[in-house]
């Protein structure tokens, strides 16, 4: 399966100086969504995969500062990932490119493509929210017949996923 792996980093600020010492707080960060969790299984089996397929991190291994969880249908795989990021920061990593606006769902967001990944087997779609962003990516099984352009499965998995998403 191919996934977009992103690293997030640790928020640290030097706090004020009292009596001539200098102070560490570190910024509490939002609470992230959980899409293994938080993504009922109505919604998943409208999107087309299977709820039994679950598997959270990538290939099963958690990422630090991030909360991904991705399942199976028969010619496609649907991932969610959420992290504290930003959009921008999403657009700036390299290997990420050509972001358009699109709205799935209602909802207005970024989709672009893996640099390298193929265009008929990838589609991944970032939305800001408060914690962050999420993002919804489709991967269609390579090998399978007949197979869709994956923004199309993308777009039509998203109205039943992107509404439970967390604003």
């Amino acid at each position: 399966m191919l996934l977009t792996s992103l690293v997030a980093s640790g928020a640290v600020a030097c706090g004020d100086t009292t009596s001539g010492t200098p102070t560490i707080s570190t910024t509490a960060a939002k609470a992230l969504f959980d899409p293994c969790t938080g993504i009922p299984d109505d919604a998943l089996r409208a999107a087309g995969v299977n709820p039994a397929t679950e598997e959270p991190g990538i290939a099963g291994v958690h990422q630090s500062g991030w909360e991904i969880c991705g399942w199976k249908g028969s010619k496609y795989f649907i991932t969610v990932y959420s992290t504290g990021r930003t959009v921008s920061e999403v657009e700036s990593k390299p290997g990420n490119v050509e972001f358009k606006d699109v709205a799935v769902a209602g909802r207005e967001g970024r989709q672009f493509r893996v640099e390298g990944a193929a265009k008929y087997l990838e589609c991944d779609v970032v939305f800001p929210a408060s914690q962050g962003v999420l993002q919804l990516g489709v991967t269609n099984r390579a090998g399978q017949d007949d197979l869709e352009d994956p923004c199309t499965v993308l777009h039509r998995a998203g109205e039943s996923i992107v509404p439970v998403l967390p604003r």
